[in-house]
């Protein structure tokens, strides 16, 4: 084939999978909306739409305009376009660590940006570009709600719904079951191994030293409040095990203050010991 009609034969193809990935995001969302109890009505399903939508926005690196979206996503809705572009940026916020920012005030032109993110998320990508705490929130949640022990199906139940799946790369994530079961595991965030005595062999999760240590319960238990729209308390069983959990950390803070102040103090005593007997062999 010549190389100009190689050349047009691709671009074709490119711009008919374009065309084809606002439907594509509609099945995907329909299905996140089906399986979570937090999407309910039509409302609800334009929340999960807008968010695929402007990932795929940012991903074609194209400009995110309120006049697009209008149009291909909020349609009928628009009266309640504030209240489904908030939510929808909240998800984003959440889930890919991405805060959505006007740019252009006037033409409401917007823009996808990666969110600050705590120390917990510095190691977790080594190109920096792409913060990976939110799906390791989400992984940290199943966890934490399967008794804090998850098996392998119920991690890749919620990925299902976030859009990764097994061998096939995310062009936020890159391939999934690499970054939980090695890069994770390699940064101790989470814990992967086979269960005992299941033939043939099965594997689950448990939160790695790290995210105890720099994460918490709490802090999980926050995210997955607000992604409901309520508050830590109302998920009494797993509150509570919070709460125990902040509180075995503060004693544990306040044991290693302690075990530095007593330590400061002897050697200050030696110290002065020493200023007030120089010659002392």
């Amino acid at each position: 084939m010549p190389r100009g009609q190689k050349s047009k034969l691709c671009a074709r193809e490119k711009r008919c999978q374009a065309l084809d990935e606002p439907e594509d995001l509609r099945q995907r969302a329909r299905a996140v909306s089906y399986t979570e109890p937090i999407y309910r009505g039509h409302m609800d399903e334009k929340v999960v739409i807008l968010v695929y939508y402007l990932l795929y926005k940012h991903q074609m690196k194209e400009p995110i305009t309120k006049a697009d979206t209008l149009r291909n996503i909020i349609q009928i809705y628009r009266n309640h376009f504030l209240e489904i572009l908030k939510r929808a940026s909240e998800h984003l916020e959440m889930i890919f660590g991405l805060d959505l920012k006007e740019v252009g005030p006037y033409w409401h032109i917007y823009v996808l940006v990666n969110r600050p993110e705590p120390s917990y998320d510095a190691n977790l990508s080594d190109d920096k570009e792409v913060p990976k705490t939110g799906l390791l929130m989400a992984v940290l949640g199943v966890i934490l709600t399967k008794g804090n022990c998850a098996t392998e199906e119920q991690v890749w139940q919620i990925l299902n719904v976030m859009g990764l799946y097994e061998g096939r790369k995310h062009f936020i994530f890159g391939e999934p079951r690499k970054l939980i079961t090695k890069d994770l595991v390699r940064e101790r965030y989470l814990e992967y191994r086979q269960v005992p005595n299941s033939d043939p062999p099965c594997y689950e999760f448990l939160w790695g030293p790290r995210a105890h240590a720099e994460t918490g319960k709490m802090k999980v238990l926050e995210v997955l409040a607000k992604i409901h729209d309520t508050v830590p308390s109302a998920f009494p069983s797993w509150y509570e095990g919070a709460l125990r959990d902040e509180g075995e950390k503060a004693r544990a803070r306040a044991a290693a203050r302690a075990g530095t102040a007593a330590l400061a103090s002897v050697r200050s005593r030696a110290i002065a010991s020493s200023s007030s007997h120089p010659n002392r062999v």
